[in-house]
């Protein structure tokens, strides 16, 4: 049984929610956004919730009530309240700049890395060595964050490169060389 796609999902004022031809849609104040459902799967709104059933008892109607319960919770809290990834750039020489709706990222390399910002999402440069990955779809978001983080991953032995603010850096001992034991 599916605990989490057993609860329902209240849904908060500024929210609406639709659903036709398996089809959720959540509009707000950031944003609108829709997700198709499986057919094994019902959503219904009552009394100022969401809720989801599964059809029949097997275990993939099971698994995809509960993956999406929390699709839709994450359009609710989306389209409310947003999302956001903090990315910090490490760096002799890193530097960060905003451009309009460009972001110029120099990387230790021989030309600026540009990244352009997508419809719903937002790139904010709030000082030199942080980026801060905005938007109402939580999926987007965390794909944006990834594909910038690619661009320099982390380099272990001085911390050079970008990685999640939350994401702890581990740094390798380098060779001892010349030491006797």
């Amino acid at each position: 049984m599916s605990r989490i796609g057993k609860l329902p999902i209240s849904i908060p004022s500024g929210v609406t929610v639709e659903v036709n031809n398996n089809v959720v849609t959540v509009k707000g104040p950031k944003d609108t956004l829709t997700q198709e459902y499986s057919k094994n799967i019902t959503v219904e709104v009552k009394d100022n919730q969401v809720i989801v059933t599964r059809n029949d008892e097997t275990t993939d109607s099971n698994a995809k009530q509960g993956l999406y319960r929390q699709l839709i919770n994450n359009m609710v809290v989306g389209v409310k309240d947003g999302f956001s990834k903090s990315l910090t750039v490490n760096g002799v020489g890193y530097k960060l700049n905003k451009q309009g709706k460009k972001l110029v990222m120099n990387l230790g390399l021989s030309h600026p890395v540009e990244v352009e910002e997508i419809a719903g999402i937002t790139l904010e440069v709030p000082d030199n060595n942080t980026i801060l990955v905005k938007g109402a779809n939580k999926e987007l978001v965390g794909a944006v964050a990834a594909k910038i983080r690619a661009l320099r991953p982390m380099e272990p032995y001085h911390g050079y490169g970008i990685h999640y603010t939350s994401e702890p850096v581990i740094l390798k001992p380098g060779k001892s060389a010349g030491k006797k034991k």
